[in-house]
């Protein structure tokens, strides 16, 4: 019965998009892995998104893309942690919780496919590090095929791919 109250989020990251889709209910973020700072006086961060582009234009704050790396799935580690807490706590909220406490999530996720030569011991524990920075209680990494809710609510997940290990 409780473990059934546990949100499950699915995270597909990519340099260029990031989707995250909570199996339970349904509530999704969907958009450009993107985050407009403005520097002054303190580095603020005014938008996320698919709305950071037109922000960072419109008051010359700096576009910063922190899963845009040649060699790396992350290439600022603190500003993908800001970039994904802020897509979680939009699937949390839109699952319409009505306690004052909402249990913490499990998230898994899903980087792209594998770079030259295989994910690093450290790039896998950067991201189950990102995970756990976002709110999540339990974190795994998914490489395969995308995941269903069925297969996330199940947590049986194809034999076609593998839960990588940090």
């Amino acid at each position: 019965m409780l473990k059934s109250l546990i949100p499950i989020l699915y995270a597909q990251l990519s340099p260029h998009r990031l989707d995250v889709r909570n199996a339970r209910t349904g509530g999704t973020w969907s958009g450009a892995p993107e985050l407009a700072i403005q520097q002054e006086p303190k580095p603020t961060i005014l938008a996320v998104g698919d709305s950071a582009r037109q922000a960072a234009a419109q008051t010359g704050a700096r576009l910063v893309n922190p899963l845009d790396h040649p060699r790396s799935i992350i290439s600022d580690y603190t500003l993908a942690e800001q970039l994904l807490r802020h897509a979680v706590q939009h699937v949390l909220r839109s699952g319409g919780s009505t306690w004052g406490l909402a249990p913490s999530p499990h998230l898994v996720l899903h980087p792209p496919s594998d770079p030259a030569g295989g994910y690093t011991q450290v790039e896998l524990r950067a991201l189950r590090e990102l995970g756990m920075g976002s709110g999540a209680s339990k974190v795994a990494l998914w490489h395969g095929a995308p995941l269903s809710d069925e297969d996330l609510r199940s947590g049986n997940f194809p034999a076609t791919g593998q839960v990588l290990q940090a």
